[in-house]
């Protein structure tokens, strides 16, 4: 090969690497979002929830028992006191209650209805339901009455190269774990190449149109796929432009997508909405 043929070659490598270097799941355009600026108070942004068949964000900052809730786009936000200062992770709407992650595996719920007061009344607390380790996961699925919630870091899978999940249901006033699996994560599917580094799963949503998990993982600037078996099926990865820390990720009843950055150089925390096409 000739040095202009050599020259060629490696342009058409390159390009062909560039455009796999960042890709997206069917419907949606990952470099292409909408962006919705948080005020001071959402700097650590780090959970959205949509109720279902509501326009309504509510949405969790990692350092306060504080619950915001607004129409996206506009600059007033409601909050609501449920608990002392801590390390919140993620939230979801559960039936007519609000369900808060803490990091330590303990969970929050009070009434949706109760994010009209400054401070909600009818608060119910789980402590550590959940084996010991750090949880920013979670999930309340409507479909099955069920919550979901993955382990970030627990010691259990460390040898293992997964990462577990657990499905917990409510019985009398108690939250008890129904079922355990594991996400495996090192094959990435479709989409992007294999990621590097340990895959640690920091937002969970389940896509409306289509049943697919997905999971955001802000250590690895990465989204994963999964099937109802929790079977990775795709990896995308994310530009770091966009996404400085994803925290939160939720879909709207149009099935738009939402996922949301804690504060990076620009000094905002941000939601990033990308319509569905």
């Amino acid at each position: 090969m000739n040095k202009l043929g050599m020259l060629l070659f490696c342009l058409a490598t390159i390009a062909c690497r560039g455009q796999k270097e960042y890709t997206s799941p069917a419907g949606y355009d990952l470099s292409h979002p909408e962006t919705l600026k948080m005020p001071a108070v959402l700097d650590e942004i780090s959970g959205i929830s949509f109720a279902d068949g509501s326009d309504t964000v509510y949405a969790i900052q990692d350092e306060s028992g504080t619950v915001f809730h607004f129409k996206p786009g506009d600059k007033d936000l409601v909050a609501t006191k449920f608990g002392k200062k801590g390390d919140y992770e993620d939230l979801s709407v559960w039936n007519d209650r609000l369900i808060v992650l803490r990091s330590d595996g303990s969970l929050y719920g009070f009434p949706v209805q109760e994010t009209s007061l400054a401070k909600a009344v009818n608060v119910k607390e789980w402590k550590k339901p959940l084996p010991e380790g750090e949880y920013e996961a979670l999930y309340a699925n409507p479909a099955t009455n069920e919550i979901v919630v993955l382990c970030k870091q627990c010691a259990a899978d460390k040898k293992t190269g997964k990462v577990s999940g657990y499905i917990l249901e409510q019985v009398k006033d108690s939250l008890t774990i129904k079922n355990r699996f594991a996400i495996d994560a090192s094959a990435p599917g479709k989409g992007s190449s294999k990621h590097k580094g340990a895959f640690k799963p920091s937002a969970l949503t389940r896509n409306p149109q289509t049943g697919q998990w997905y999971i955001l993982s802000s250590v690895n600037k990465l989204l994963v796929l999964a099937d109802q078996n929790w079977q990775v099926t795709e990896t995308h990865r994310l530009r770091p432009s966009l996404f400085s820390q994803p925290e939160g990720i939720a879909f709207d009843k149009e099935g738009n997508l939402f996922i949301s950055n804690e504060r990076g150089p620009d000094g905002n925390g941000a939601i990033l909405k990308f319509e569905r096409k």
